[in-house]
């Protein structure tokens, strides 16, 4: 997890390719719906509860369930920890990549 007094932290919990790609996502939204997310991703309903379950997990992200239209939904949204965590994953990944130049 980052490290919050260091905003450039390599997160290897959010550098999976489909985690950094969720982050990336929702770091753009305040909430996105479930299923638009998915769609977005091209992944199955499965594939993206497994990664969004591991990141609320890690405090990441917050899944809220709700009722539109008498049928079941959920929307996604990064917490403040997930925010801080993925812009500091970012910042380490973009130093990484000055240092190679």
């Amino acid at each position: 997890m980052s490290d919050p007094s260091n905003p450039a932290a390599f997160d290897e919990l959010i550098h999976a390719p489909l985690r950094l790609r969720i982050c990336a996502s929702l770091a753009l939204v305040q909430w996105a719906e479930f299923a638009q997310l998915r769609d977005a991703l091209g992944v199955a309903d499965s594939v993206l509860s497994k990664h969004l379950k591991q990141l609320v997990d890690a405090r990441y992200a917050h899944v809220e369930r709700f009722t539109k239209g008498g049928r079941s939904h959920a929307r996604v949204a990064l917490t403040v920890e997930g925010r801080r965590a993925y812009v500091g994953h970012v910042a380490a990944l973009r130093a990484m990549l000055e240092q190679e130049m």
